[in-house]
C-alpha cells in the first residue's frame, strides 16, 4: 500500500531497533527512527542488495522521494549503478568545493617562492585579496565563468583603475592556467574576456624635454633651499639618470671615488629574482662633477650606510616621494616633471642634441632590456668606455644648459 503525505507526517518512532520501514513501492521506503525520517531505496546491482539514501524528511517531501527513486530506476534500467554515481556526485562536489579560486589561487603563488621577489608576490596578492577573492575567490575555480570574472573586473573599472583591471586579468589567466596543468577546471575564461575591457591610456611619466627649460630645472635645482642631501639627490639625479629607487637607496659602499664609479649590486636592480640572483652588477660611471657633489655630501651621510639617508632614522634611505615633493616645492608641477622623469629628459636629450652617441649605449646605462647586436656587449665591464665618454659629455652638456650656454648657441644659429 502507497504512502500517503498525511501518513508521512504523523508517522512516529515505535523504539524498534532497526527503526521502522514503511514501504512505498518500487523499492522505496520511510525509515523512522529515534533520530528523524529518512527515505530509502534498496535495489540490487550486480548481484548485490544495496540501499540508496533518497534523502531527509521533511527537507524532501514524499513527491520528491518518489522522483528520485524513479530517476534512480531509470538508471538500472539503463545498467548504472545509482549509488556509486552519487558517490562519484558528492566527491565531485566536495572536490569543488576544496578547489575554490582563492585556494587555487594561493597554492599557485607557493610554486613562485623563489622564483618572484616578495615585493612582487606581496604586490601580486594584495590585488587578489582587493579585487578578486571578494567576488570569485569562494566559487570552486571549475564553475567561474568569463562573465563571472568580468564582473568583478568591472568593478575596477568603474572606480578608475582600468590598468589594474587588465593586470587582474592576466594574473586570473595565471590562476587558471594552472588549475588546468593540476586538474581544477578545463578551461582559462580569462581569455575570452580579450578586448571586453576598456583600453589602457599609456601616459608617459612627467619630464621636461626642451633645453631652456632643463636649464631653468638644473638652476632651481642649485638654488634649492631645502636640505642639503636633497638637493644633491636632485642633482645626481640629473647626472646619473637612474631609477629613483637606486638614487635614494644608494649606500657608500657603491661608491668608488678612485676609479669614479658607481657599482649598484645585481640584488638591487629593477630585475627579476633569477636576475637578481646571477646578474652582473650594474656600474654607473661618475663624471667629475658627480664626484663633487658625493664628496660635498659626504661629511654628511659618510659615517653611515645610506648617501641619502632619511631624515627620521639612518636605519633607512631617503623616502621615495622626497624628490617629488622638492620638484613641487621649486614650482614644478606633477605633470611637468617627477623623479622618474630625469631618465627621459636624458635620453630624449642626448639623442637629440649630443651628436655620436648611440642608442644602445643609452638604453645600456638606463639598465633598459637589451636592444641590437652590441646589447649585451655595452653591459659588460669591458665595454665601458662609450659609458664613461657619454656620461662626461653629459655632465658637461648639463653645466651648458645651466648657464644657458648650449640654448643661446642653438637659438643665434636658427636666425
Amino acid at each position: 500500500m502507497a504512502l500517503t503525505a498525511t501518513f508521512v507526517k504523523n508517522a512516529k518512532y515505535t523504539v524498534a531497533p532497526a527503526g521502522d520501514k514503511h514501504r512505498d513501492g518500487g523499492g522505496m521506503y520511510l525509515l523512522v527512527n529515534a533520530s528523524g525520517k529518512y527515505w530509502r531505496m534498496d535495489y540490487r546491482f550486480a548481484d548485490k542488495r544495496k540501499t540508496l539514501a533518497l534523502g531527509v524528511y521533511p527537507t524532501v517531501s514524499l513527491q520528491k522521494a518518489r522522483k528520485r527513486r524513479d530517476a534512480a530506476r531509470e538508471l538500472l534500467a539503463d545498467g548504472k549503478d545509482p549509488g556509486a554515481l552519487k558517490r562519484e556526485e558528492r566527491q565531485a562536489t566536495a572536490m569543488a568545493a576544496a578547489n575554490t579560486f582563492e585556494l587555487v589561487a594561493r597554492e599557485f603563488l607557493q610554486t613562485k617562492v623563489g622564483a618572484w621577489t616578495p615585493m612582487y608576490a606581496a604586490k601580486w596578492m594584495r590585488g587578489m585579496e582587493k579585487d578578486l577573492f571578494p567576488y570569485i575567490g569562494k566559487l570552486p575555480i571549475a564553475t567561474v565563468t568569463p562573465p563571472m570574472l568580468l564582473e568583478a573586473l568591472r568593478k575596477c573599472e568603474k572606480r578608475g583603475a582600468i590598468e589594474s583591471a587588465h593586470t587582474l586579468r592576466q594574473t586570473a589567466g595565471q590562476v587558471f592556467r594552472y588549475g588546468i596543468q593540476t586538474g581544477r577546471c578545463e578551461r582559462n575564461p580569462s581569455q575570452d574576456l580579450q578586448g571586453a575591457l576598456k583600453p589602457v591610456t599609456t601616459k608617459n611619466m612627467a619630464a621636461i624635454l626642451e633645453p631652456d627649460k632643463v636649464g631653468s630645472l638644473l638652476r632651481a635645482i642649485d638654488a634649492y633651499s631645502g636640505q642639503p642631501m636633497t638637493r644633491v639627490a636632485l642633482a645626481l639625479s640629473a647626472l646619473l639618470f637612474q631609477r629613483p629607487g637606486n638614487v635614494r637607496q644608494m649606500e657608500w659602499v657603491w661608491v668608488d671615488f678612485d676609479s669614479a664609479m658607481l657599482t649598484i649590486p645585481s640584488k638591487d636592480m629593477k630585475r627579476r629574482i633569477h636576475q637578481k640572483i646571477n646578474g652582473r652588477p650594474h656600474l654607473v660611471p661618475l663624471a667629475p662633477q658627480a664626484v663633487s657633489l658625493l664628496k660635498e655630501i659626504m661629511p654628511l651621510t659618510g659615517h653611515g650606510r645610506y648617501v641619502f639617508p632619511s631624515l627620521r632614522t639612518g636605519e633607512r634611505p631617503m623616502s621615495n616621494n622626497t624628490i617629488n615633493a622638492a620638484l613641487r616645492r621649486m614650482g614644478f608641477e606633477k605633470d611637468e616633471m617627477s623623479a622618474h622623469g630625469f631618465r627621459a629628459t636624458a635620453r630624449t636629450l642626448m639623442i637629440e642634441r649630443i651628436k655620436g652617441i648611440a642608442a644602445d649605449v643609452i638604453e645600456a646605462q638606463l639598465a633598459h632590456g637589451k636592444s641590437g647586436p652590441l646589447g649585451n656587449a655595452y653591459d659588460r665591464a669591458e665595454f665601458m668606455e662609450q659609458r664613461w665618454k657619454m656620461m662626461r659629455e653629459w655632465a658637461n652638456y648639463l653645466d651648458k644648459l645651466r648657464i644657458g650656454a648650449d640654448v643661446i648657441s642653438i637659438r643665434s644659429r636658427m636666425k
